[in-house]
C-alpha cells in the first residue's frame, strides 16, 4: 500500500489545523472546507472512508481522549439530561427524521429511511468538544454536550443495526431490537467495568513511564475490541474505562502523567485534524455514486433532511429540559434553574461528524435476497450533506448565537479564588508534614536546604492569590508572572552556556542531554503554573 497519500493527509491536516489557531474559524470547519477544496485539486487521490478502519481504529482513541478529560463527578451530577440526549434523543431522531425522510423523498422505503435516521442521529463527539472548549460555554452546558457525545454513538450504532436488519430482510422485530439494544448497552458497560480494575492496577504497578504510556495507547483498542467481540458496545466499554482512569489519574506517578498528557494531546490533534479533512474529501466519492439521481433533485432532498435534523433536535430538547422540571419537585430542587437560552444552545450545537459517514459507508450493497439496497447512494449523499451542513451552518453561527444570547461564561475570578483556597489548604498540610519529617533526626537537612523547601512551598501558596491582586502597570503582569518570566529567562541563559560548552567539546552530547532535561523539567513547571 502506498503510504504517501496517508502522509500527505496527516501533514496537510496538521498544517490547516495549525493555521486555524490563528483565525476565528473553529478548526473543524476550516478542515472540512480544506478537504472539500482539495478533493478537486488535480493529483489528489480518492480518500474513501472505510468503516472497518474508522470505527475500530479511529473512534476508540478519539472517545478515550474525550472521556479521560471529562469529569466523572460532573457527568454523574448531570446524568438525567445526558441520558435524555444520548439515548432518548438518538432513538427519537432515528424514528422522526427517518419518517420525515420517508415522506419527503419519493420511492424511499420506510426501512431505508429509518437506516438514514439512525445514521444521522448522533451529534459528533469531536466537533462538540472542540467547539464547546473554544467558546468557553458555561460548565454545565459543556458537561451535557460532552456527556451526550460520549454515549450517543453507541445508541446510534445499535439503532442502525436494528434498522439495517429490517431493511435487508432479516426479520427484525421490536422485541429483537430491544434485546440487541440491551445487550449492546449493558454488555458494553459490563465489559468496561470488568476491564477498568485490572487496567488501573497495571497502570499503578508498572514502574516505567514508557511502559505505562504504551499501555495507555493500547487501552481504547483493547476495550473496544473486547466488547465488540461479544456483541456488546465497544463505544460504551471505552467510555467506562476512560472515565474510571481519568477519575483516578492521580494514582499514577508524575512522569507518567506528564508523558501521557503530551502523547495523547498529539494523538488527538492528528486524529481530529485528519478526520475532519477526510469528511470534506468524501465529496467526489459521494457525488460519483449518485447515479440515477440528478444533483439538483438530490440537493432538494438534502435540504429537507437537514431541516428535519435541526428541527427534531429542538422538538426533543425543549420538552426534555422543562417537562421533567415541571413534573418533579426533586429535579427542581437538585438541579440548578435554567431558562430558554440553555436549550437553544444545546439544540443548535448538534453538529454531525465522521461517525455518521462511517456508518453510512458500511451500508451493504445488497439486501438479504440479493437485490440492491434501496437508494443506498442517495442515503450516503444525504448523510454527507447533513454532516457538512451541520458543521458549516451550525458551527459558524454558534459563536455569534452565544454572544447574542449573552450567556454567562465561566467566572474566572471565582475559579481562581477556589483554586487559591484549595492550594492554601494543601500547602498548610504540606507544611505540617514537612515539620513532622524535619523533627526526625533521620531527615536532618542543612538549614539552607530546609529553607529552600519552605520557600518553594510558600511561593506555590502565594502564586494563585497574586493572580487576584494588582498587576505591574508597565508590563501588565502579576508579581508571580514576572517571577516566572525571569526564571525562564535565567534557564534560557543556562541552556545557551551548556550548548556552547558542548560545541567547545568541554562536555559531550550525553551530558548535554542530561543537563538540558533537568532545565526542561524546571521550565515545564514554570510553564504549567503560568498556564493555570
Amino acid at each position: 500500500m502506498d503510504a504517501l497519500p496517508l502522509v500527505a493527509l496527516v501533514a496537510g491536516s496538521a498544517v490547516v489545523a495549525g493555521a486555524a489557531r490563528r483565525t476565528p474559524v473553529p478548526a473543524p470547519l476550516l478542515l472540512v472546507a480544506a478537504g472539500l477544496a482539495a478533493a478537486y485539486v488535480p493529483g489528489v487521490p480518492d480518500y474513501t472512508l472505510d468503516p472497518h478502519i474508522v470505527l475500530p481504529l479511529l473512534l476508540p482513541p478519539l472517545l478515550y481522549t474525550a472521556a479521560v478529560d471529562s469529569s466523572y463527578l460532573d457527568l454523574r451530577a448531570n446524568l438525567r439530561p445526558v441520558a435524555l440526549l444520548s439515548v432518548g434523543y438518538v432513538l427519537f431522531a432515528t424514528v422522526a427524521v427517518g419518517w420525515l425522510a420517508y415522506l419527503v423523498v419519493p420511492d424511499l422505503p420506510l426501512t431505508a429511511a429509518l437506516v438514514l435516521g439512525a445514521v444521522v442521529a448522533p451529534p459528533d463527539a469531536v466537533a462538540a468538544t472542540a467547539i464547546a472548549r473554544r467558546l468557553g460555554l458555561p460548565s454545565r452546558i459543556t458537561t451535557i454536550l460532552q456527556g451526550e457525545s460520549l454515549v450517543n454513538d453507541a445508541t446510534a450504532i445499535t439503532a442502525y443495526k436494528v434498522a439495517l436488519a429490517a431493511a435487508v430482510g432479516e426479520g427484525a422485530t421490536w422485541a429483537g431490537g430491544a434485546g440487541e439494544f440491551a445487550l449492546a448497552s449493558l454488555g458494553g458497560i459490563g465489559i468496561g467495568l470488568v476491564l477498568m480494575v485490572p487496567i488501573q492496577w497495571l497502570r499503578t504497578h508498572l514502574t516505567e513511564a514508557l511502559l505505562q504510556n504504551t499501555l495507555s495507547l493500547l487501552i481504547p483498542f483493547v476495550a473496544y475490541a473486547a466488547a465488540e467481540q461479544v456483541g456488546a458496545s465497544g463505544v460504551l466499554a471505552v467510555v467506562v474505562v476512560a472515565l474510571h482512569l481519568g477519575h483516578r489519574s492521580w494514582q499514577v506517578d508524575f512522569a507518567t502523567r506528564l508523558q501521557e498528557a503530551a502523547v495523547w494531546k498529539m494523538v488527538a490533534f492528528v486524529l481530529e485534524s485528519s478526520v475532519f479533512a477526510l469528511i470534506g474529501l468524501q465529496l467526489p466519492v459521494v457525488l460519483k455514486g449518485l447515479g440515477e439521481y440528478r444533483v439538483g433533485e438530490a440537493v432538494l432532498y438534502a435540504t429537507g433532511v437537514f431541516a428535519a435534523v435541526v428541527a427534531m433536535r429542538f422538538v426533543w430538547v425543549f420538552p426534555a429540559t422543562f417537562l421533567p422540571r415541571a413534573l418533579s419537585e426533586r429535579i427542581r430542587t437538585r438541579e440548578p434553574d435554567t431558562d430558554w437560552t440553555a436549550p437553544v444552545i444545546v439544540g443548535w450545537a448538534g453538529m454531525r461528524g465522521v461517525v455518521s459517514l462511517a456508518i453510512a459507508f458500511s451500508i451493504p450493497m445488497t439486501m438479504h435476497d440479493g437485490r440492491p439496497f434501496p437508494a443506498r447512494n442517495l442515503v450516503l449523499f444525504l448523510t454527507f450533506t447533513t454532516v457538512i451542513a451541520t458543521l458549516v451552518v451550525q458551527g459558524l453561527t454558534l459563536p455569534p448565537l452565544i454572544r447574542a444570547l449573552k450567556l454567562p461564561g465561566r467566572d474566572a475570578r471565582a475559579e481562581t479564588l477556589a483554586e487559591a483556597q484549595a492550594q492554601n489548604e494543601a500547602s498548610t498540610a504540606a507544611e505540617r508534614r514537612l515539620d513532622e519529617l524535619l523533627a526526625d533526626e533521620a531527615n536532618a537537612l542543612p538549614p539552607p536546604l530546609a529553607d529552600r523547601l519552605r520557600t518553594v512551598l510558600e511561593r506555590r501558596r502565594n502564586s494563585v492569590w497574586e493572580r487576584l491582586g494588582g498587576v505591574n502597570a508597565m508590563t501588565g503582569e502579576s508579581a508571580d508572572a514576572t517571577y516566572r518570566r525571569l526564571s525562564r529567562e535565567m534557564i534560557g541563559a543556562e541552556r545557551e552556556v551548556f550548548v556552547q560548552l558542548r560545541d567547545a567539546r568541554r562536555i559531550d552530547d550525553e551530558m548535554l542531554r542530561t543537563l538540558l532535561r533537568r532545565l526542561d523539567l524546571e521550565e515545564a513547571a514554570a510553564y504549567r503554573e503560568s498556564e493555570s
